[in-house]
């Protein structure tokens, strides 16, 4: 029987710059149409590995879609 080597293959994960530290604001829920960016095309809620967010402002944007979800600026289903 031949040894078989384990070919592992890395997974090399290119980190994005937050999008909010390079503009220099904050995310707030008025602005519908930039927090689109950051909506699935199912409309779910991107993790911050996709969208390239730091931790502080994947919670204030998760935060800003669910007020304005709330006050029916985004749909909470996409048909």
């Amino acid at each position: 029987m031949a040894k078989r080597k384990s070919i592992r293959k890395r997974i090399v994960r290119t980190l994005k710059k937050c999008y909010y530290h390079e503009k220099k604001k904050e995310p707030t829920f008025s602005d519908f149409e930039e927090l689109n960016k950051f909506l699935s095309d199912r409309g779910k809620i991107l993790p911050s590995a996709r969208s390239g967010l730091c931790a502080k402002h994947q919670k204030a944007v998760a935060k800003a879609i669910k007020q304005a979800r709330h006050l029916a600026l985004l749909p909470f289903v996409v048909r």
